[in-house]
């Protein structure tokens, strides 16, 4: 018997690119008393002649991923009119920059901001808070009823409020071991993701006017208050709402501690006097607390079922 075999054709490599996906980073303009944030989740994929890094494992022509996510920083360093403009820019650098690297692909998303509104005097502009922001459209409106009988307990609250202050925050004087590697610092950014249930002592109250102003009081005192601590923070808003609601008995926070690290442009021969930082995502900081009105009786019934602080 006279064995055949398949032809096959040669195999050869297809399209292909690669990058560094989903750089995030924050760039603060503070050249003036009233400052300009843009937050960007920027991915960057270059288009060439990379054959042999996939068919014999060849980096002689592979710009790192890491390095494109450095010139990321490095570029937002100098200034962002635009997600297009910026886009642009980056792909001039690495299409001049590299011979093999014939094209790419360069996606910029960015995040809105808005200072917040604020009725008080300190660091406001024109009823603007000049260095405290809330992100657009993030946070969902949240109610719950619990009945027993005849008596009805009502927690109203919010869930993902993003806000963030670009200075204006501390943290030092923090005890430290030999795992300590955490700087002290007297200036960086305050950011966190505000998730509050509260529980009013009576169902005779307009909901939608009460709920808008505790909004309001939430963000007024977390934009006025310098802050030394996360803590700090939460407990001032809590006693803000409290203060200026008299029906509402308490108030349960949980609010992460959205981490921005100042990046080291040491390596590069560059300053970077707190503007440009990158975001982590995971691990984060978690603070939850009650603020409660003395005196006023607890209602665990209220709060049954609802899990961890909120």
């Amino acid at each position: 018997m006279t064995a055949t075999s398949e032809r096959t054709g040669t195999i050869v490599l297809g399209e292909n690119q690669y990058g560094k996906a989903e750089v995030r980073l924050m760039k603060v303009d503070r050249d003036q008393p009233r400052h300009r944030i843009t937050e960007l989740s920027v991915t960057s994929q270059l288009r060439g002649d990379f054959t042999e890094a996939h068919t014999v494992g060849d980096q002689g022509r592979v710009v790192p991923t890491d390095t494109q996510k450095n010139t990321v920083f490095a570029f937002a360093k100098d200034g962002i009119s635009s997600p297009e403009e910026f886009a642009i820019r980056l792909s001039e650098h690495f299409t001049s920059s590299f011979d093999w690297v014939a094209g790419g692909r360069w996606e910029v998303k960015e995040y809105t901001w808005e200072h917040i509104p604020s009725s008080l005097t300190n660091n406001v502009t024109d009823g603007e808070h000049d260095h405290a922001f809330v992100k657009g459209g993030t946070e969902t409106r949240t109610a719950l009823v619990q009945r027993y009988g005849d008596e009805v307990f009502v927690l109203a609250g919010l869930e993902d409020l993003r806000v963030l202050k670009s200075t204006g925050s501390e943290f030092h004087g923090f005890p430290k071991d030999r795992f300590t590697t955490l700087q002290e610092t007297t200036d960086r950014i305050l950011a966190t993701s505000v998730t509050a249930r509260w529980r009013y002592t009576t169902t005779d109250i307009d909901f939608n006017v009460v709920y808008d102003d505790v909004r309001r009081v939430l963000l007024e005192s977390f934009a006025d208050l310098h802050s030394l601590a996360l803590q700090q923070t939460l407990f001032h808003m809590g006693k803000a709402a409290l203060e200026a609601h008299p029906e509402i008995a308490e108030i349960r926070f949980s609010m992460p501690n959205l981490h921005h690290f100042l990046v080291d442009f040491t390596p590069f021969g560059m300053e970077n006097p707190n503007e440009v930082f990158y975001i982590a995502d995971r691990p984060y900081g978690k603070i939850e607390a009650e603020v409660r009105r003395e005196g006023v009786a607890a209602e665990p019934r209220a709060w049954n079922t609802v899990p961890g602080f909120c």
